[in-house]
């Protein structure tokens, strides 16, 4: 057995008294990768200075507390993205990569005509709102794909505008990210003004655990993810889907004389696919879909405002 992989071994053992086998492992690969700046097939092909790992004792306490080693190094790759992330943030999850890649497989192959304030009248780009973004991973995976889309993301929090702003720079985008509250926003408002009329794509991962849920969650989420970007109270479970679906089906008659259609995207959870549809259709939205993760569950909402022009 070659060093480093002895000493991912020590590492591996410490952290199984909290953690599975496998997961144990893929820790104790992640804190090498991390700390020497190598993959793994580098450190496996030659490696032999392994002092980079003598001083893992701090992080392997903070592991063994269930703290997600994404905060304790401060950023994950995602999305082929290297994001920040902070405990104002969610950690971005395989089903959110899912919720991106089918907005990234639409056919837009016709542009909605842009609104009276814009100078470009035939050809106006596609413009995303993504609601609720925290780290701001869907808007910037979004953007990453389709440089010549217009993407925005809103969160309630300040703090996690602020991660957000910081990964569009860090990975060489431009996305507009400002704060917003979309159950506190009223029709004379800025933003709701905006509603109407500026966007193609309404895109949103928001709260959708209830509270009864927290039982059965693991500490690593329950203790250190931000709570109201996580839960929705049991007497409401559909309380942001509800906000969001009415807000955008009043672009109904702004979108009355386009040829193309809004598009309404939510991750949603595995619960109520059911629920989430319904109140899709009677809100007017067409071409309501429920699509499956990875994992066989319900997670992803489709539907769109259609003209009737």
């Amino acid at each position: 057995m070659s060093n480093i992989q002895s000493q991912i071994s020590n590492l591996q053992s410490q952290l199984e008294s909290a953690y599975p086998k496998d997961e144990a492992r893929s820790l104790a690969w992640w804190i090498a990768e991390e700390l020497s700046g190598l993959s793994r097939t580098q450190l496996l092909c030659g490696c032999k200075d392994t002092t980079f790992l003598a001083h893992t004792q701090a992080i392997i306490e903070r592991l063994l507390h269930f703290e997600p080693i994404q905060y304790i190094f401060g950023h994950t790759l995602w999305c082929g993205l290297d994001l920040l992330v902070t405990p104002a943030t969610l950690i971005p999850r395989p089903e959110t990569a899912e919720l991106v890649e089918k907005i990234d497989r639409l056919r837009l192959t016709e542009h909605r005509p842009s609104s009276t304030d814009r100078t470009q009248t035939d050809n106006a780009p596609i413009r995303v709102l993504d609601i609720g973004t925290g780290s701001g991973c869907i808007a910037i995976a979004l953007k990453k794909a389709h440089p010549e889309w217009q993407v925005t993301g809103i969160d309630i929090s300040p703090e996690a505008i602020e991660v957000a702003r910081a990964n569009a720079k860090r990975n060489n985008v431009e996305v507009e990210f400002e704060v917003a509250d979309i159950l506190g926003v009223q029709n004379t408002d800025r933003f709701t003004d905006r509603i109407q009329t500026d966007f193609d794509i309404v895109v949103s991962n928001p709260p959708y655990i209830c509270e009864s849920e927290k039982v059965s969650m693991k500490p690593n989420v329950l203790d250190y993810e931000p709570a109201s970007a996580l839960f929705v109270p049991d007497s409401d479970p559909l309380r942001f889907y509800r906000r969001i679906a009415e807000l955008f089906s009043n672009q109904q008659s702004a979108i009355s004389n386009q040829q193309s259609p809004l598009y309404l995207f939510f991750e949603i959870n595995e619960a109520y696919p059911d629920e989430v549809a319904a109140l899709l259709t009677q809100l007017g939205y067409q071409n309501v879909r429920i699509h499956r993760d990875i994992y066989g569950k319900p997670r992803i909402a489709e539907g769109q405002i259609i003209s009737h022009a």
